[in-house]
């Protein structure tokens, strides 16, 4: 016979997952998300219910809901079953045994009515407000890199594919709207070059071209925090370099210093950031046909033991989110990529809490 589960026995359990550690326990005692409530109801723009129907869910809630897809990389279907599933899901958002729990029609409505409203700059922007209120402020310089998020392929034809990069729309797809449905006309390709593994005999290794489609996230950390201060999205094949001029840079960051590749490494960036009091600690790059002067050598050597840094945010959302682009089109990426960065920065606060000796 299976004995009937009380009050207490839930509440038991919960206490035991709290001492095992509890990740999103964390979370709801160091973000108040109480703080994102005017951004989300001015965005949603709901009804006062004098039309009746059943009431929206609370849109806090739901952008925890966000949240916890971000960080488990989950669907909205796997969503909907581990928010009935888990008890640290329930406690997390709110939520009794007893209560109704959104669908995955109803996240996914959600979140389109988020990026329809372009609501995902507004809500960065507001946490960032709240860490500098907690004396988190950007300071000591800025580190720039830019990372590849991969989209699903798409097959496409030499002629269509060139129709997409003039901006127009294959017309086998204008007479199929399914397929067009499905097909991703913002994103591009690119190559991304990675190092290959020296050799047993001794030769000289040659880097591997991996061809990617999807989209870049770009991104701007201060220095002293690691938080992620600005952030845009583009294609893949869009080129790096011009981002810096494109308010990808943090004018509120007290330090002058502004770390990067040599890929940033330009006339036009160079002036951009003396003319704007940015001092730039961009990597050089090595001379055409000649070997690298043993002087700059060293001197990317010590601005790489800075700009270093930057590769942990990468690291977080690629190897323990799983970021991944399962969407269409430009703004739902950029929506996607964006909870992903504010995801980034929570856990940083919690971590940066931590280290500090406050309570998380």
């Amino acid at each position: 016979m299976v004995r009937q589960v009380g009050f207490f026995d839930v509440d038991d359990r919960l206490k035991r997952l709290s001492v095992l550690g509890d990740q999103l326990e964390a979370y709801g005692a160091t973000v108040d998300f109480e703080i994102f409530r005017p951004d989300l109801e001015a965005a949603l723009a709901y009804g006062d219910g004098a039309k009746g129907g059943r009431p929206p869910f609370d849109p806090v809630m739901m952008l925890k809901i966000l949240i916890i897809q971000t960080q488990n990389n989950l669907g909205d279907d796997r969503t909907e079953f581990l928010i009935n599933d888990r008890l640290s899901f329930m406690r997390f958002l709110g939520l009794s045994l007893g209560d109704r729990v959104p669908d995955a029609k109803t996240i996914w409505l959600f979140r389109e009515r988020l990026k329809l409203a372009g609501a995902m700059d507004r809500l960065f922007g507001r946490f960032d407000q709240a860490l500098a209120e907690a004396g988190y402020i950007a300071m000591s310089g800025q580190i720039v890199d830019a990372t590849l998020v991969a989209a699903p392929k798409q097959r496409n034809t030499e002629a269509e594919k060139a129709e997409i990069k003039a901006g127009g729309i294959p017309k086998a797809w204008k007479e199929k709207p399914a397929k067009l449905r499905q097909k991703d006309r913002d994103a591009r390709w690119t190559v991304k070059f990675s190092k290959a593994k020296p050799r047993a005999d001794g030769s000289k290794p040659v880097d591997i071209a991996i061809p990617t489609f999807g989209y870049q996230n770009h991104v701007a950390i201060d220095r002293r925090h690691g938080i992620i201060r600005t952030w845009c999205v583009t294609d893949a094949g869009a080129y790096e370099g011009r981002m810096l001029r494109q308010g990808l840079l943090d004018k509120a960051n007290t330090g002058a210093s502004v770390w990067a590749d040599s890929a940033y490494r330009s006339k036009a960036n160079e002036a951009f950031m003396a003319k704007n009091g940015f001092t730039s600690q961009v990597h050089r790059k090595k001379p055409k046909g000649r070997p690298m002067p043993d002087v700059t050598r060293r001197a990317n050597a010590r601005k790489s033991a800075v700009r270093s840094k930057v590769e942990h945010v990468f690291a977080e959302q690629k190897s323990r989110m799983g970021l991944f682009i399962r969407t269409i089109g430009l703004a739902r990426a950029k929506l996607k990529i964006g909870l992903a960065n504010l995801a980034y920065n929570m856990k940083r606060l919690i971590w940066l809490n931590r280290t500090a000796g406050a309570p998380a």
